[in-house]
């Protein structure tokens, strides 16, 4: 069984970064993609970025796109979410998954492994 566990969220302000990871742990990991999805209070759960995990191909969400970064760490096992220019319609519950097969990127219950979560609150 593999586990990810997010880390790196908390509360910034607006304009601010912040820098989220996720940390693969358990038998061996072997990703073919990566992706990272956020809830928002009474709002659906949204694609936010993927990463083709052994090529580096990367996707975003509109919304994020030119602010937030995606990249992965093939040693560490460990995938990350770089946050910049943050607004306060960013704040959310965010969750890495990662599947070993090819599946459509852009849908969370697609995804084999799924994280816990991390908050990210952007205020004003």
């Amino acid at each position: 069984q593999v586990q990810l566990v997010e880390s790196g969220g908390g509360l910034v302000q607006a304009g601010g970064s912040l820098r989220l990871s996720c940390a693969a742990s358990g038998r061996t990991f072997s990703a073919y993609v990566m992706g990272w999805f956020r809830q928002a209070p009474g709002r659906e759960r949204e694609f936010v970025a993927a990463i083709w995990w052994s090529v580096g191909t990367t996707y975003y969400a509109d919304s994020v796109k030119g602010r937030f970064t995606i990249s992965r760490d093939n040693a560490k096992n460990t995938g990350y979410l770089e946050m910049n220019s943050l607004k306060p319609e960013d704040t959310a519950v965010y969750y890495c998954a990662a599947d070993p097969k090819l599946i459509p990127y852009r849908d969370y219950v697609a995804y084999d492994y799924r994280g816990q979560g991390t908050q990210v609150t952007v205020s004003t």
